[in-house]
C-alpha cells in the first residue's frame, strides 16, 4: 500500500470516568452546564451583512451581544441597502422602540441610522 499513511491504535488506554460531556448538556443531568443557566443575554440592534461578494445589503437585527455578526437573531426590526442613491432604509420604528424600552443597546452605525431616519409624526384628522 504505497502511499498511505497506517493510523496507530492503542488498546490499552484508560477508559473514561465519570459523567460524559458532550455538547452543552452533560448526560447525567440532562440540564444545561451552571454557567449557562445564570448567564442574563445583553441584546442589541446592529447590523447583519448579506448579499454578495462587493454587493453589501443589511438587516438591522435584534440579537444577542456575544453572537456572531451574521448569528441567529431574534427579530428582524429593519434594513439598509447603502448601494443605492440615496441610502434606503426601511425601520419597524414601533419595535425599535419596544426593544430599547426592555434593554437592547444600539450599535454606533444603528444609532446614526435611526437618528437620520426618524418615524413618521402620526397624521392628524384634519379640523372641519
Amino acid at each position: 500500500m504505497a502511499g498511505r499513511k497506517r493510523l496507530a491504535v492503542s488498546l490499552d488506554a484508560p477508559a473514561r470516568t465519570g459523567p460524559r460531556r458532550t455538547g452543552k448538556i452533560c448526560e447525567e443531568t440532562d440540564r444545561a452546564p451552571e454557567f449557562e443557566r445564570n448567564r442574563i443575554a445583553v441584546v442589541m440592534i446592529r447590523l447583519a451583512r448579506f448579499g454578495a461578494r462587493k454587493q453589501p445589503y443589511y438587516r438591522i437585527v435584534v440579537i444577542e451581544k456575544d453572537r456572531a455578526r451574521n448569528g441567529r437573531s431574534i427579530e428582524v426590526v429593519g434594513t439598509y441597502n447603502p448601494r443605492t442613491n440615496p441610502a434606503s432604509v426601511d425601520l419597524k420604528h414601533e419595535r425599535i422602540a419596544y426593544w430599547r424600552g426592555v434593554g437592547a443597546q444600539l450599535s454606533t452605525t444603528v444609532a446614526k441610522i435611526v437618528a437620520k431616519f426618524p418615524a413618521a409624526a402620526p397624521a392628524e384628522p384634519a379640523a372641519a
